[in-house]
């Protein structure tokens, strides 16, 4: 099996890549979740740079432009430290499955298959304990 790989979307692309794979729910219900789930588990978070990044098994994630570790609580208590790609893996997953539970079946569909794609290529980072943890 092939190792699942990320793309870093670059500048001139972000707001071409969001409605092919999100349609109109990236902006006004998907991002803004992640940026809520990142201020909820990480008290010293307070805004940043994202980058945004496709992976080749057609998941999609985004992740604070940071060279500084971030610590969070989850909401299961695991308390951890993990890099700012590790940190956006977390809240991305965090918001697909919130947002897996919507009454629009669209969106629920959406970021149910972007949750199990983007789970796929967690479990297979560098840090994939702490991610496993912190989403357990």
């Amino acid at each position: 099996m092939a190792s699942i790989t990320a793309t870093l979307v670059p500048e001139h692309q972000r707001l071409l890549i969001t409605p092919k794979l999100f349609k109109q729910y990236f902006p006004f219900k998907i991002e803004p979740v992640v940026y809520y789930f990142a201020r909820h588990l990480c008290k010293d978070y307070h805004g940043a740079y994202w980058h945004f990044y496709t992976l080749s098994n057609g998941g999609f994630y985004i992740a604070p432009d940071s060279a500084e570790p971030f610590s969070f609580i989850s909401e299961n208590g695991h308390e951890g430290q993990v890099s700012a790609d590790a940190f956006g893996l977390v809240v991305s997953l965090y918001a697909y499955s919130h947002l897996s539970f919507s009454d629009n079946p669209e969106l629920s569909k959406l970021c149910s298959a972007h949750y199990h794609a983007l789970r796929e290529f967690a479990l297979e980072h560098g840090e994939a304990m702490a991610i496993s943890r912190a989403i357990d």
